[in-house]
């Protein structure tokens, strides 16, 4: 019989541990239209959820379905969440940023647990979305109801969440358009908890986002799959094609093949460096997290240089032909490639994205016809200046969590709409999370430890109390 420590009995019995395990069981994937009635009424749980708390709450949609420049439809409206607690005229504001949407549960067959079912084993939560980034920011939101419950809440505070993250945050960029929208979740500071700590739960602050776009293309070449006995030699393979194209876009070396692709990138600080250096894992560390050597991107570069400062150009899935036990010798007519690309600062997003685009179309294989049926948007990078006023107060409530202190990190994933909403605010943006590799996010048996949730929610607690009035 598995043992609990009595940290985690205690939490159990919380109606902290009680509500996430609630929010977690909606399967809300938000890139799928299939699962949009899950994503409303988690969007509804939450809205209900920060009124019990006093806040004022509700359900926002964009409002024209979101299309690209071509007029094609390209996501359905997920509902984004607004809540306000205003107590104190003239006081400063802190918006609260987290988003409820999660990855799809592919492979299910690789889960050890239900995907969408939270099971506790090892002082540790196991779902999807455990840690991103409901895990994240519910655990933030219950160390705001401890402060609300005890009236030491001093300052203003308003909450986005969001069902689009990880599929572009079509619906909040959409809202941002607007300007009263703008206008209602203005904010002096920007609270972010969807990142991770460093090794061994050392405090991390966030001084550098990487921008990103996804997107699909399409290799079509007969109208149907063909015999390959008796066709083979004679049509285009599309399968073929698509390995041939994608392995266009890198060098032997690693580096991006790309033509354009990099132009503008402004290269870190020697202190910018020196710091990712400093918080970045070592190359053993890196292998016993993904199982083989990390010898990704381009070779010489190390590997703070290579998640942190460096674009890229990464295949997320090939799907052609037939996949299925045992053979059928055909010759696939349509092959599909998902890619997404990670962007850094000086970049153009939109440029970059075409840059891809050309190179890709000028090398489509003779006979076949390529296509990009659907993309996320566009993002731009971000990075922080270190002297930011807002990062000393986090350096200083950091050291009285963790004797450490916290470390710099340029973290190489993407929130894609941080930049917009820095804009959109003004607010100096403050990401600090709790993440580690073993939580496993975007991959089967996701979790988030006991510890984790509750330092998110001392962090929460401790950094909305020391912010100045």
């Amino acid at each position: 019989m598995e043992t609990m420590s009595d940290e985690t009995q205690d939490w159990l019995k919380s109606e902290d541990s009680r509500d996430y395990f609630e929010l977690l069981r909606f399967p809300t994937v938000g890139a799928d239209p299939a699962h949009l009635r899950d994503c409303v009424q988690a969007a509804t749980w939450l809205r209900k959820w920060l009124k019990g708390i006093g806040a004022e709450a509700e359900l926002v949609l964009p409002k024209q379905s979101l299309s690209d420049a071509s007029g094609t439809a390209k996501q359905t409206p997920v509902p984004v969440v607004f809540g306000e607690i205003r107590r104190f005229e003239g006081a400063h504001t802190a918006l609260v940023y987290g988003h409820y949407d999660v990855q799809p549960e592919d492979p299910v067959s690789e889960w050890e647990t239900p995907p969408f079912e939270p099971t506790v084993k090892d002082d540790r939560v196991y779902c999807r979305g455990a840690q991103d980034d409901k895990g994240q920011f519910f655990a933030f939101l219950c160390g705001v109801r401890e402060l609300c419950a005890s009236s030491e809440l001093r300052i203003n505070l308003k909450f986005v969440l969001e069902g689009q993250e990880e599929s572009g945050s079509g619906s909040l960029f959409r809202l941002l358009e607007d300007r009263e929208f703008r206008r209602r979740i203005a904010a002096d500071v920007l609270l972010v908890s969807d990142t991770g700590a460093a090794g061994g739960l050392r405090p991390a602050i966030v001084a550098g986002l990487r921008g990103v776009c996804h997107f699909t293309v399409k290799l079509t070449g007969a109208n149907r799959d063909l015999h390959s006995g008796e066709y083979g030699g004679v049509a285009p393979n599309a399968a073929q094609g698509m390995a041939e194209l994608l392995a266009s876009l890198h060098n032997p070396d690693g580096s991006i093949a790309v033509a354009g692709f990099a132009d503008g990138l402004v290269p870190p600080t020697d202190d910018e460096l020196a710091k990712a250096e400093e918080s970045a894992p070592t190359v053993a560390e890196c292998r016993d997290d993904i199982g083989c050597e990390p010898v990704g991107g381009e070779r010489g570069k190390s590997i703070a240089q290579r998640r942190s400062f460096q674009p890229t150009i990464e295949i997320n899935g090939i799907h052609s032909g037939y996949g299925g036990p045992g053979s059928k010798t055909v010759i696939p007519c349509e092959a599909i490639g998902k890619l997404s690309i990670r962007l850094v600062p000086g970049q153009n997003p939109r440029r970059a994205f075409e840059a891809v685009k050309a190179h890709l179309s000028e090398r489509c294989p003779q006979g076949m016809e390529l296509a990009f049926p659907e993309d996320s948007g566009l993002s731009a990078a971000v990075r922080l200046p270190l002297a930011s006023p807002i990062f000393r107060l986090a350096e200083d409530v950091l050291a009285e969590m963790d004797s450490r202190g916290p470390v710099f990190v340029w973290d190489g994933a993407s929130i894609p709409v941080v930049s917009a909403l820095r804009e959109a605010t003004c607010a100096a943006p403050l990401l600090v999370g709790w993440g580690q590799p073993e939580n496993r996010i975007h991959s089967p048996n996701e979790s988030y430890s006991i510890r984790q949730f509750l330092l998110a929610k001392d962090w929460a607690k401790r950094i909305i109390s020391a912010l100045p009035q």
